[in-house]
C-alpha cells in the first residue's frame, strides 16, 4: 500500500504577534508500519486503534478484529501487537478477549506510571444486538463495561472484570469506552488519577452526551465522573493542561458546525464546563486523539484526526503550545481515506500516530507512523 506523505512546516507566535517573533518547527516522518491488514489471522476487519507505551518501553497497539466484514456488530474479538523497537516491527497478533459470537471492543488503555501497571477498558454486547436496538431498548441484552489488566507490560492479559454498575447510569444504554487511550494526571490535588474518556446515550432523551470514569486506587475501583452539560456529543478522549485542568476533545453531532467540541474540568473530571466548538479542529463526524507531551521541556498538547469537513481523509497532527487555545497544522501523514487515530510520545520529542487508512477504504489497515519535532 502506498501512504502519500506531505512535509510541512509550521510556524509559532509567541507573546506579541505583532512583533514577527516566531519558530520554525520542522516535522519529519521517521518510518511507518502496517500493524494490522484486512484478511490477516482469519479476521476481515481490523478496527479502532489503540495504542500505549508501557513502563518498559514496549509500544501495545489494540484494535477490535472482526471476524466477519467491518460492521460493528457481530463476531468481534479484541487484539493487540507488541513493538520492542519503538513501532519499526510488530510482533505476532495475540487475542486478548475472544467471547464466542459477541462484541468485545472499544479498547481504551491507560498506565498507572506509579506501578508499571495496565489497565485496559472496554466494552461488550451480544453479537446479535444491534446498536440501534440497544438504544431502542429492545435488544436482548445492553452494552457492558469491562477492565483487564495486565503486570508484565502487556504480555499476559487477567480475564475481563464487570463494572457496569459503578461506570454506567441506570438511565443509559449505549456506551463506550474511548476509543483510544486513557491518562493519568500528573499534578495537582488529583495527581495520580487514572482518568477513561467515554459516552453514553440516555435512555428516555435518545442524546448523545460525553463523560468520563476515573481510578484513585490503582485501578483496584473505577468510578463514574462527569459528564457534558451539553449533548450531540459522544466518542471523546481526555487530556491534561499546564496548570493541572482537564481537556476533554469529542466527536461533534452539531450538523451545522463540523468541528471538534472541547469542555473543561478543574475537579478531575468530576464536572465539566465550558463546552464549545473548536473551529480549527475541523472533522468529518469521526473520531481523534489529544494527547498532552512535553515539547522543547514545556507542556504542549498534539492532536490526531482527519481533518476534513467532507470525508474521512486526510489525517492530520496538530500541536499547540496553549493548552488548545490555538492549533497550528504541523503535519499531514496522509491525504488517502483515513479515520480513527490514537497518538502516543516516544522520548526525543518523537511522536507515534497509529490510525485507521487505505487507498479505497479507511478500514483497509491500520498503520503506526512515527514523527519527530
Amino acid at each position: 500500500m502506498r501512504l502519500k506523505f506531505t512535509l510541512a512546516l509550521m510556524l509559532f507566535c509567541f507573546g506579541n504577534c505583532a512583533s514577527d517573533k516566531l519558530e520554525n518547527t520542522v516535522i519529519k516522518e521517521n518510518y511507518t508500519a502496517i500493524v494490522f491488514k484486512q484478511g490477516d489471522d482469519g479476521y476481515q476487519c481490523f478496527r479502532i486503534p489503540a495504542i500505549i507505551n508501557s513502563k518498559n518501553g514496549t509500544l501495545i497497539a489494540f484494535a477490535e478484529a472482526r471476524k466477519n466484514g467491518c460492521s460493528d456488530t457481530g463476531d468481534i474479538d479484541l487484539v493487540m501487537k507488541q513493538s520492542s523497537n519503538e513501532g519499526k516491527t510488530w510482533g505476532a497478533l495475540k487475542v486478548i478477549w475472544n467471547d464466542s459470537l459477541n462484541v468485545c471492543g472499544n479498547p481504551s488503555p491507560v498506565l498507572d506510571t506509579k506501578s508499571g501497571k495496565l489497565f485496559l477498558l472496554t466494552t461488550w454486547n451480544l453479537g446479535e444486538d444491534h446498536e440501534s436496538e440497544i438504544i431502542a431498548q429492545t435488544s436482548v441484552d445492553t452494552r457492558r463495561v469491562f477492565v483487564l489488566s495486565s503486570s508484565d507490560h502487556g504480555d499476559s492479559w487477567s480475564s475481563p472484570s464487570e463494572i457496569t454498575s459503578s461506570v454506567k447510569d441506570t438511565s443509559w444504554t449505549w456506551y463506550a469506552t474511548g476509543p483510544g487511550s486513557g491518562m493519568q494526571v500528573s499534578k495537582g490535588p488529583y495527581a495520580n488519577r487514572m482518568i477513561v474518556a467515554c459516552d453514553h446515550i440516555e435512555a428516555k432523551s435518545k442524546r448523545y452526551y460525553s463523560h468520563v470514569i476515573y481510578s484513585d486506587d490503582s485501578g483496584d475501583t473505577w468510578n463514574l465522573g462527569g459528564t457534558t452539560p451539553q449533548d450531540q456529543v459522544n466518542e471523546c478522549e481526555v487530556a491534561e493542561a499546564s496548570d493541572g485542568s482537564l481537556i476533554l476533545n469529542m466527536r461533534n453531532y452539531d450538523s451545522t458546525q463540523k468541528n471538534r467540541q472541547t469542555a473543561l474540568s478543574i475537579d478531575g473530571g468530576l464536572t465539566w464546563t465550558d463546552q464549545q466548538h473548536d473551529e480549527t479542529l475541523i472533522e468529518p463526524i469521526c473520531q481523534a486523539s489529544l494527547q498532552n507531551i512535553r515539547y522543547q521541556g514545556k507542556h504542549a498538547l498534539v492532536f490526531s484526526n482527519p481533518a476534513s469537513q467532507k470525508s474521512r481523509a486526510n489525517m492530520t497532527i496538530r500541536l499547540s503550545k496553549d493548552d488548545g487555545k490555538s492549533w497550528v497544522k504541523e503535519y499531514t501523514i496522509t491525504k488517502s481515506p483515513a479515520a480513527y487515530s490514537d497518538l502516543i510520545q516516544l522520548e526525543n520529542e518523537t511522536i507515534g500516530c497509529l490510525y485507521e487508512t487505505g487507498e479505497q477504504s479507511p478500514y483497509e489497515t491500520i498503520v503506526y507512523t512515527s514523527l519527530s519535532l
